[in-house]
């Protein structure tokens, strides 16, 4: 049939079962605007070939554009890459505490910006705070969205049209384009590089120096490691040389480690304690990677360093939201309590044995009915602990290729 007045009204489609169907799952005003789509489509394709679709083919196409204009993109995956804080998967999945908390704030009203005992107005960036420094040593502390934030806020607040000082080794680049020359340049901060690629000296910062400065920043490689002819000074000694020179230190540690990884047989990696120790002013790292938390950037340091970041206008830009905090305070919760491998989900991963994790693969082969266990390694990820790993025991399948491949 070639004749286009052939084609259903928009009313005609509207009164049958498949639309009213259609008004039941999705509503009216986005069916008939998925019938219209649809019907205009038919029409100018009609016009060339000559051929005009049934009511019912019309019908199924508006019901499968209706399905992918509602389809959600945010869909549960199984992990199974052999990397434990995965960036493109989420990293770190939460612990039955945080997604409870997360559910009791979402349900109902919270005292987010509401003080209680006064009866007026409080700020948001008390929550966890308490958390944070009694876990840390910290004097102080505030949340933002996520770790490159928080980043950007201590350098805007401390750095802005004045230098900063940094080695040449830490102008890092991780995932997702983020590199720290870039977020310095968006502070208003004026970078100033010293030493070489491999190797830097307390002198070159000495040297850097002598000209007027606000901060010495010092950048945790995250997901690389300088191996060989290096060197760099400790961040104690760079603590020593921002008192003599009185700038501020700040450290992005990146990861947000509060335990020693060496329990597990992994390399060191640094802890906010050992930053805090160190005499760092200002440590910036994330909850969602070796803290096993939900996104965030959490600063911690010296009362007034923190006090006047809480202050500073970008902070309301940055600050999280009260699911952030429910779930933050749920997480770091457990480590106040003493059972992070019991109940945060990355260090369950972390500490179980290749014989707990044989024994889950054998499992797995038994549910699927084929496969060949493999002694394996897996990785941490998430710009933690770069290059080491952990035993694991693989599941290898024998797949057919896709249609589209055979080709």
């Amino acid at each position: 049939m070639s004749d286009l007045r052939a084609l259903p009204s928009v009313d005609q489609l509207l009164k049958t079962r498949a639309a009213a169907e259609m008004i039941a799952a999705s509503g009216r005003p986005l069916t008939l605007e998925a019938i219209r789509q649809i019907l205009a489509e038919a029409r100018r394709a009609a016009s060339k070939t000559k051929v005009v679709p049934s009511a019912a083919e019309i019908l199924a196409n508006a019901r499968s554009l209706l399905q992918s204009w509602l389809q959600p993109t945010l869909l549960p995956v199984i992990n199974a890459s052999g990397v434990i804080l995965h960036t493109n998967l989420g990293r770190a999945p939460l612990s039955r505490a945080a997604i409870q908390a997360i559910q009791s704030t979402a349900m109902g009203y919270t005292t987010l910006e509401y003080d209680l005992d006064r009866g007026a107005r409080g700020v948001r960036f008390i929550h966890a705070e308490s958390l944070l420094t009694r876990l840390s040593g910290a004097q102080a502390a505030i949340v933002v969205n996520n770790n490159a934030a928080a980043v950007l806020l201590a350098l805007t607040a401390f750095a802005r049209r004045r230098r900063v000082i940094i080695a040449r080794s830490q102008l890092i680049e991780i995932g997702g384009g983020f590199r720290i020359p870039d977020v310095m340049k968006e502070s208003g901060a004026r970078l100033v590089e010293v030493g070489t690629t491999n190797r830097v000296h307390p002198s070159d910062y000495e040297q850097a120096l002598q000209e007027p400065a606000a901060v010495i920043l010092q950048a945790h490689h995250s997901n690389f490691r300088i191996s060989g002819f290096t060197s760099e000074p400790t961040l104690t000694e760079l603590a020593q040389i921002a008192r003599k020179y009185n700038v501020h230190l700040i450290h992005d540690l990146g990861s947000g480690a509060l335990i020693d990884t060496e329990r597990f047989g992994l390399a060191h990696e640094p802890t906010v304690q050992e930053s805090v120790a160190a005499g760092a002013d200002i440590i910036c790292f994330s909850g969602d990677k070796l803290l096993g938390g939900p996104q965030a950037g959490i600063l911690v340091g010296k009362t007034d360093r923190i006090a006047r970041m809480k202050k500073h206008p970008l902070a309301r830009a940055l600050r999280p939201d009260k699911l952030c905090l429910a779930a933050l305070s749920a997480t770091l919760m457990h480590y106040l309590k003493d059972e992070v491998e019991r109940e945060v989900p990355i260090w369950q991963m972390i500490a179980r044995t290749p014989k707990e994790i044989r024994s889950r693969a054998q499992n797995w082969k038994t549910v699927i009915g084929q496969g060949e266990l493999i002694d394996g390694l897996s990785t941490i990820g998430g710009g933690s602990l770069p290059q080491e790993t952990l035993p694991t025991c693989l599941l290898a399948l024998q797949t057919p290729k896709p249609e589209h491949m055979l080709a």
